[in-house]
């Protein structure tokens, strides 16, 4: 077999999910000669500077770093043309990357997406995908264009979404296989037996940043909507619960399909609990809440908080 000619990475991303293709690559047979992460940014109760997660990686790594405001400035380029970088590589950035940054490498900018594209372009593909009901995900690697998400693809790494999965434990799977999908791709790229095919932008579906109203419930809806909007929102935003008798609220952390209504008619909201159960009623039936956590408090199981607390007759959802 051929050797690999050995290439030059600028390695482009700032979130978690990014760290394990930065370490899976810095362990590959190319070299990372520059990384590039967002500016550090105030985090935490205490409002603490504290370095993006790639930058951290990066420096356990002893790797180079860059933190630009704009990444296409005349000084970021001039930093990652001194690298003499043969090829980019992109995971949840966070900022355009313009035509001058997109062809600073001669083998171009290539990206790992959470997504099986072109369904799901955007900023929070892996929550949307939980959210649209989709029973299978992965990752797609592809050239970076000016329009998001839509270059040509070269590789992709489907798996299964579990029923009960929810969006930060999909996000812990994920990143992996994101990391093994590049060191493969850029494998390809360097031996040159990469083969990109247009996306079919007539299927392409979007996935816009999530902002805290994508985590309202609607208990008119039926429930397995709103189960996949739990699981979506989880671990953030997250979705709450507030009681309207009892005054009580809290987070959701863990729910499960409690199937349909035994009566006639239960009206959407209401609450009840059999046998230090807690489920809410849907349009067509139950949802049982099996963990949760109260503000300022630990995560509980239903029955332990029930427990504890007085929840009241005929109690329902505000």
């Amino acid at each position: 077999m051929a050797s690999i000619p050995p290439q030059r990475l600028l390695f482009f991303g700032t979130p978690d999910f990014a760290v394990p293709s930065l370490e899976a690559l810095a362990e590959s047979s190319h070299a990372i000669v520059g990384v590039i992460s967002q500016p550090d940014r105030p985090r935490g109760r205490g409002r603490k500077l504290e370095p993006t997660p790639v930058r951290a990686a990066a420096d356990a790594l002893q790797l180079p770093v860059l933190q630009p405001e704009k990444v296409g400035s005349d000084e970021a380029l001039a930093w990652m043309r001194a690298k003499t970088p043969t090829l980019g590589i992109v995971v949840a950035f966070g900022q355009f990357l313009p035509r001058a940054v997109r062809e600073l490498p001669p083998l171009g900018l290539i990206n790992a997406h959470g997504s099986l594209l072109p369904r799901h372009r955007g900023a929070a593909p892996i929550q949307h995908a939980i959210l649209a009901g989709d029973t299978v995900t992965g990752i797609s690697v592809m050239r970076v264009v000016r329009e998001m998400d839509a270059g040509p693809e070269c590789l992709r790494i489907e798996t299964p979404i579990g029923t009960d999965e929810t969006a930060g434990e999909l996000f812990e799977r994920l990143g992996p296989l994101a990391g093994q999908a590049l060191c493969r791709a850029v494998d390809q790229i360097a031996s040159g037996d990469a083969r990109f095919q247009e996306q079919d932008a007539s299927q392409a579906t979007f996935a816009p940043k999530l902002d805290r109203s994508f985590s309202q419930l609607q208990w008119s809806r039926p429930r397995a909507e709103i189960l996949r909007r739990i699981r979506a929102t989880t671990p953030w935003p997250g979705c709450s619960l507030e009681l309207r008798r009892s005054a009580r609220t809290f987070k959701l952390l863990r729910v499960r399909d409690g199937g349909p209504f035994a009566e006639a008619s239960v009206r959407a909201g209401h609450v009840d609990i059999p046998e230090d159960r807690l489920r809410v009623a849907a349009l067509d039936g139950w949802v049982e809440v099996l963990k949760l956590q109260p503000p300022g408090r630990r995560p509980m199981d239903a029955k332990e908080f029930l427990h504890g607390a007085a929840i009241q007759a005929g109690e329902e959802v505000k």
